[in-house]
C-alpha cells in the first residue's frame, strides 16, 4: 500500500514530537543546564534530595567531579553541620569545632590561658564587645572596660555571629601577645595584650564597713559553691553581721553549682527550682540540707545577670531569704545539655524550660529587683552597692 506525502508528513512530525518530548523530558529530571554571564547553574533534581544526607551527598559528588581548586572536607562538614544547627533558631543551642570545644569546656572549668575577658556578641549593632575583665589579668591590667567595642584582633574584623571565632584567635599558647583594636566612647585605642594563666573565677570575701560581708560570684564555674562555702565561713569567723552576693555581669554556668549555693540559704525540702521539657514534664529541685547562712542577705544584680545567677536570686526572692537590689536581670530561663562527639567536637542543645519556685516565668523576662536601682556607668560611686550597704545598716 502506498503511503502519500502528506500522510508521510504527519507521521514524521508525531514520531519527531514524542523523541522531542522524551529528549526533553530526560533532560529536566537529570539535571538543567542553563548560563548566566560567566556562570554555570546546574540544579540537580534526579533522585531523592529531599533529606539532608542525600543533599550533601549529590553536592559533594559534584563538587568532587567538578570543582575546579583543591577543597577542604572538614571544614565543609563543620560549616555544614553550623548552618544546619543555627537554622533551629535559638541562640543557645550550638555545635562547637572540636578546638572550640577545648576552648568552652575550659571556660566552664576555669582552667584559662588568655588575656582574661568575657565577650559578648551585640547583635543589634553586628559587634562583639567586652563584658567584662578577669581580676588581676593583662586586659584588667591594661584598662579594658565593659562595653568596649572589640573591632580587630591581629588586624582581623568581626561581626557579632563571629564571637567564638573571635575568642579561638584570642586565645594562645601562654607568653605569647595578642593585638586588639578597640573602640570605646567613639575613640580607637590599641593594645598589645600578653596571655598567660588566669584564676578565672576566684570566690573571694571582704568585709565592709558595718560588719557586712562581701562576697562575688563572677560566674557558676566548676567547684565554685565550694569555694562560696569557704568564703563564708572565713566571713562568718569574722563575725559579719550580714552578706552582699554580688551577681552583677554573672552570665550563668553550671546550674547544679548554683543550686548548691540556694541549698545552702533555703530551708531543707524547699522548691528550688522548676523545670520543663518539650513535653511538658516537669521536674522539681528540692534543698537537701539546712541552711549554714544565718544572716540578712542582698543579692546584687543587673541586666546582665543570667540563666544560674537568675535561678539562685529567683528562688531566694521567692522564699524572701534575700533582697535584691540593682536592674531587671537578663531572661535567660533555659538549660542546656552540652554532648561530646568521638571527634571531639561538641553541640550544645536547649532542652528545658525553668520557673522560680513560685512558678515566676523567667525566659524573656527576667527578675525584677526590689530595689530597681540603675547603675551610672559615668559616675565612679557604685550606686547599686551604696544601696544595698544602707539597706544592711
Amino acid at each position: 500500500m502506498q503511503i502519500n506525502k502528506e500522510k508521510l508528513s504527519r507521521i514524521y512530525k508525531t514520531v519527531m514530537i514524542i523523541i522531542i518530548t522524551a529528549v526533553v523530558t530526560f533532560c529536566v529530571t537529570s539535571i538543567l543546564l542553563y548560563r548566566t554571564g560567566g556562570i554555570k547553574y546546574i540544579a540537580v533534581t534526579k533522585g531523592d534530595t529531599t533529606g539532608l544526607g542525600a543533599t550533601l551527598t549529590s553536592f559533594k559528588e559534584l563538587l568532587n567531579k567538578r570543582y575546579l581548586y583543591d577543597m577542604n572536607e572538614r571544614e565543609m562538614i563543620e560549616a555544614a553541620i553550623k548552618g544546619y544547627i543555627s537554622a533551629v533558631g535559638d541562640e543557645y543551642t550550638e555545635y562547637f569545632t572540636p578546638e572550640e570545644m577545648k576552648t568552652f569546656t575550659t571556660y566552664t572549668t576555669g582552667n584559662y590561658v588568655g588575656i582574661g575577658i568575657y565577650m559578648e556578641a551585640d547583635t543589634e549593632n553586628n559587634v562583639i564587645k567586652v563584658s567584662s575583665t578577669i581580676k588581676n589579668s593583662s586586659a584588667e591590667k591594661a584598662g579594658l572596660q565593659a562595653k568596649d567595642i572589640i573591632a580587630k584582633v591581629n588586624g582581623v574584623s568581626y561581626d557579632a555571629s563571629e564571637l567564638t571565632k573571635m575568642s579561638t584567635n584570642i586565645k594562645g599558647e601562654e607568653g605569647t601577645t595578642v593585638d586588639l583594636e578597640i573602640v570605646r566612647n567613639g575613640q580607637t585605642i590599641n593594645y598589645t595584650l600578653e596571655r598567660a594563666s588566669v584564676e578565672l573565677y576566684p570566690v573571694e570575701g571582704v568585709v565592709l564597713e558595718e560588719n557586712i560581708g562581701y562576697i562575688e560570684l563572677a560566674t557558676f564555674d566548676e567547684g565554685c559553691a565550694e569555694q562560696f562555702k569557704t568564703a563564708y565561713e572565713e566571713l562568718k569567723n569574722k563575725n559579719i553581721k550580714s552578706l552582699i552576693i554580688d551577681l552583677r555581669n554573672n552570665g550563668g554556668g553550671i546550674v547544679d553549682e548554683a543550686l548548691q549555693i540556694t541549698d545552702y540559704i533555703l530551708d531543707k525540702d524547699s522548691t528550688m527550682l522548676i523545670t520543663a521539657d518539650k513535653n511538658k514534664t516537669e521536674e522539681i529541685e528540692t534543698s537537701k540540707n539546712a541552711p549554714i547562712i544565718d544572716v540578712p542577705i542582698i543579692i546584687l544584680v543587673n541586666n546582665e545577670t543570667a540563666s544560674a545567677s537568675e535561678i539562685l536570686a529567683g528562688a531566694i526572692q521567692d522564699y524572701k531569704k534575700a533582697t535584691i537590689v540593682g536592674e531587671k536581670t537578663f531572661g535567660k530561663g533555659v538549660i542546656q545539655e552540652l554532648y561530646t562527639l568521638n571527634d571531639g567536637s561538641g553541640l550544645k542543645i536547649t532542652i528545658k524550660e525553668y520557673f522560680t519556685p513560685n512558678r515566676n516565668k523567667i525566659n524573656k523576662v527576667g527578675i525584677t529587683p526590689d530595689y530597681e536601682i540603675v547603675d551610672e556607668k559615668e559616675t565612679e560611686v557604685d550606686e547599686q552597692l551604696k544601696k544595698a550597704i544602707e539597706l544592711l545598716k
